[in-house]
């Protein structure tokens, strides 16, 4: 009864800039996961949860290689600290239950991602002597992947405890047409499936596989010969076509709407904004002969645009403003 009634639903700005807060943090994390992978250091060191044994490992500033995993090590033990302040924060202040769970539900999923993180050491054929790294790999691919869950749930949160949100719109006060939520759900379903192709081609060191854009060779779009490599590297290309249509459908269509273009048409600008760079660095990528920083910057851009699209889709759920 004591901690109930210190729950209220209404707006507390420092929860929502809290919100914001471990959004930047996730993002610093996000780029050192993907800088990692692209220079291939996420075997820099053989054991886990510790490095080379230690906390704190000797000369790991010296070396790029172990800078990059034992910085990506750090700050996702950082983002746990701050999962668990959150869980706290809205377990003890906030009386909305959906909150309450999906602040429940980032702390399972971060120690969850903490988990896959590790089974990627532990099952890496440089560990098990394995014939193959298809375990090690797997795991690698999920762990990516749940990366993107965290941002989407934490997204979530940060639009839950939004004054926007809390307060109600006007603007939106008829609702939105199930046709525009409908869209958004299938733009981020497919963003994420194109992040999950990513992901598998990155860990395969399949980026390059095809070495051309926009065409896979001399003269075609279709690649001269097929193996694993060519295979997802084409289906990414593929995906990125078919995730282009999918959100300017969902675009086109929330533009069109004159309630959704007045209240989230910031949104719908940014979202546009996000495609148009993530399809340049795609391209990017291929020209610079998958140059480290662009390659990482271009997985930071996807994520952002599966928190974007989301985002959008959740923000059409906005309550009507209370009269």
């Amino acid at each position: 009864m004591i901690l109930s009634a210190n729950r209220t639903a209404s707006y507390k700005p420092a929860l929502f800039y809290f919100c914001i807060f471990c959004l930047c943090w996730i993002t610093l994390l996000l780029f050192a996961g993907g800088f990692t992978t692209t220079i291939r250091a996420g075997m820099a060191f053989l054991d886990w949860p510790l490095s080379n044994g230690s906390i704190n490992p000797e000369g790991w500033t010296m070396e790029s290689d172990m800078a990059a995993e034992h910085s990506h090590r750090l700050l996702g033990m950082i983002i746990g600290f701050l999962s668990i302040a959150l869980f706290l924060w809205t377990w003890l202040r906030e009386k909305r239950r959906s909150v309450r769970l999906l602040a429940r539900l980032l702390l399972l999923v971060v120690i969850l991602q903490g988990v896959l993180g590790g089974a990627r050491v532990r099952f890496d054929w440089l560990v098990t002597d394995a014939e193959t790294n298809l375990v090690g790999q797997s795991f690698a691919v999920i762990h990516a992947c749940g990366a993107m869950i965290v941002l989407s749930v934490l997204v979530s949160i940060t639009i839950l405890c939004s004054k926007r949100w809390i307060e109600g719109s006007e603007k939106l006060a008829n609702g939105v047409p199930i046709g525009i939520r409908r869209w958004g759900a299938i733009a981020t379903v497919g963003v994420f499936l194109q992040i999950l192709v990513g992901a598998i081609m990155r860990h395969a060191e399949a980026g390059l596989a095809i070495a051309t854009f926009p065409l896979a060779n001399a003269s075609s779009i279709l690649p001269s010969y097929w193996n694993f490599d060519v295979s997802i590297a084409f289906a990414h290309r593929v995906g990125a076509v078919a995730v282009t249509l999918v959100l300017i459908m969902f675009l086109t269509k929330a533009w069109n709407h004159v309630a959704v273009r007045r209240a989230l048409g910031f949104a719908i600008v940014l979202l546009i904004a996000a495609l148009t760079l993530q399809l340049y660095l795609g391209a990017l990528t291929i020209w610079t002969v998958r140059n480290p920083y662009v390659a990482t910057i271009h997985h930071l851009v996807g994520a952002f645009l599966l928190a974007s699209t989301w985002g959008l889709t959740f923000l059409t759920y906005t309550p009507p403003k209370a009269r």
